[in-house]
């Protein structure tokens, strides 16, 4: 097994600069909050619940109950959690739809900018949705349904956005391990969530909107004038395109890509020895749909995110329905399915790295992921074990969920048929993150209609399937990686 060379000869972490720490950190940071806001709303779901459906021991909206049921939302609290469901999807699909539409406007905006309108205004959306409609006592559905798309489209603005700029800074030396510690920010952004939920739920759910939408907006403030979106920025810092011609033997998990030059015809970056002549043009939608690996990929992200996102959406209802543990409670148990999806995402992408491929290592943690859906699913009434249970679980599915998002949409975005192009990052970011983002929205749909007919047992078996799924899809990718990597071997052989 080779050694990276980036690794071996001591120089990932030497070649980075103070401005990479604070990219790092900034792009992680507000990812973070984005998804601290959207894990608000499953965390109160209960809450929500209660205050949608009339109940003569309903105190919270401060109402004459007579008052109350007659602008009611819902006569029964089984029909609010289906709306809560609906929700889901409709942020989900809406969210899908932006990704497609954000990833091909990141590649022509500039970066930092789109990044910071998309945090500020999906802030103010979180605001009136959670906090002023439960102030004025403003009950619609309808009203909700359009802001929750809005939001969606909104926050859709986040992930092609910071992908991009870490593929502009990082190159591929050590890609999976940076990679898969910095997807983490999606988890911290949960754990960030269920923390300032459960602290202020006490005083109403709608003081748990009003945190987070407060600390995102200020988020977006700071990503607008802080953020340096490429090293080109920076008098005197190389782009990783010329870091990244220094490491001909580094990892490459993708197809070389050389075969389907003639079918796929990108047509950014001409090869003339050893100088390329790159023309400045963003990648057209079509054309980043035709690079090696694009498609699978984003099928198999489809099957994966929709698995990954029933937890993100519906783990602490499950725990306060499912074992009647309290609701503040739930939400901080459902943290250690965040802290394996960390830990995997961090050592799945360094094994990757050492390896020199993805999709065996993606596909070893998904088979051992069914066998953690298993026990997961027979878990007892006990706090620590369900934790650890919980968090073996997301070691498994967080962690290669982290991986597809992150290091192997940049690997997509900047493999050589778009060298000199790094127009293509953010649309290949948004097909495959938006490809998942539809299997996730109707997996929630599928999820409240398994639970409501079958129960929670059919819901497992329905992840399960679904990870079979993922696997299928990746299947392919392992053979043409194992082939490209025999082949480069035989080749050093003959050079030898």
């Amino acid at each position: 097994m080779a050694w990276p060379a980036g690794f071996r000869r001591g120089t990932l972490i030497s070649q980075f600069s103070h401005h990479h720490v604070v990219v790092f950190l900034l792009t992680f940071f507000s990812y973070s909050l984005l998804h601290a806001s959207r894990k608000t709303f499953s965390n109160v779901k209960v809450s929500i619940s209660r205050q949608w459906t009339p109940t003569a021991f309903n105190k919270s909206a401060e109402l004459p109950v007579e008052i109350w049921s007659s602008n009611r939302l819902f006569p029964s609290a089984e029909e609010a959690t289906l709306f809560l469901g609906t929700l889901d999807t409709i942020f989900l699909f809406s969210y899908a739809v932006g990704l497609f539409i954000s990833g091909i406007v990141g590649d022509r905006l500039n970066l930092r900018g789109f990044l910071s309108f998309g945090m500020c205004s999906s802030a103010l959306v979180v605001f009136v949705f959670g906090t002023l409609t439960e102030w004025l006592h403003f009950y619609n559905k309808w009203f909700y349904c359009s802001l929750w798309i809005v939001n969606g489209l909104l926050q859709s603005t986040g992930w092609p956005c910071v992908v991009a700029v870490m593929g502009n800074w990082f190159g591929k030396a050590g890609r999976g391990v940076i990679f898969g510690l910095w997807s983490a920010c999606a988890s911290v952004g949960n754990i960030l969530g269920a923390f300032l939920a459960s602290s202020v739920l006490q005083y109403g759910y709608e003081y748990a909107f009003l945190v987070t939408a407060s600390v995102q907006f200020a988020g977006g403030i700071v990503i607008f004038f802080g953020l340096l979106v490429s090293p080109e920025e920076i008098a005197g810092l190389p782009g990783v395109e010329a870091e990244d011609t220094l490491e001909e033997d580094s990892h490459r998990p993708l197809i070389n890509g050389a075969e389907d030059e003639d079918e796929c015809e990108p047509g950014y970056s001409v090869q003339a020895g050893d100088a390329a002549v790159t023309q400045v043009k963003a990648i057209s939608f079509s054309q980043a749909c035709c690079l090696p690996g694009v498609i699978l990929y984003s099928l198999a992200y489809a099957c994966l995110k929709l698995v990954n996102y029933s937890f993100f959406f519906w783990l602490p209802f499950y725990l306060s329905n499912n074992f009647e543990w309290k609701e503040a409670e739930a939400d901080q148990l459902s943290i250690w399915y965040d802290v394996g999806g960390i830990i995997g995402g961090t050592l799945q992408g360094f094994i990757s790295d050492l390896l020199q491929k993805r999709a065996p290592v993606l596909a070893l943690s998904l088979l051992l992921a069914t066998g953690a859906l298993v026990g997961y699913s027979r878990s007892p009434d006990d706090k620590s074990v369900n934790a650890l249970l919980m968090a073996v679980t997301g070691f498994f599915i967080g962690g290669p969920s982290n991986m597809i998002s992150s290091a192997i949409s940049a690997d997509l975005g900047r493999q050589e048929l778009v060298r000199g192009s790094s127009e293509a990052l953010a649309t290949v970011t948004g097909i495959i993150d938006g490809t998942g983002s539809v299997g996730a929205a109707v997996g929630q749909f599928l999820v409240s209609l398994i639970q409501d007919k079958l129960g929670w047992m059919w819901v497992f078996y329905f992840f399960i399937l679904m990870t079979g799924c993922t696997i299928a899809f990746i299947s392919p990718l392992i053979v043409r990686e194992v082939g490209h990597l025999v082949q480069r071997r035989q080749a050093r052989t003959l050079n030898d």
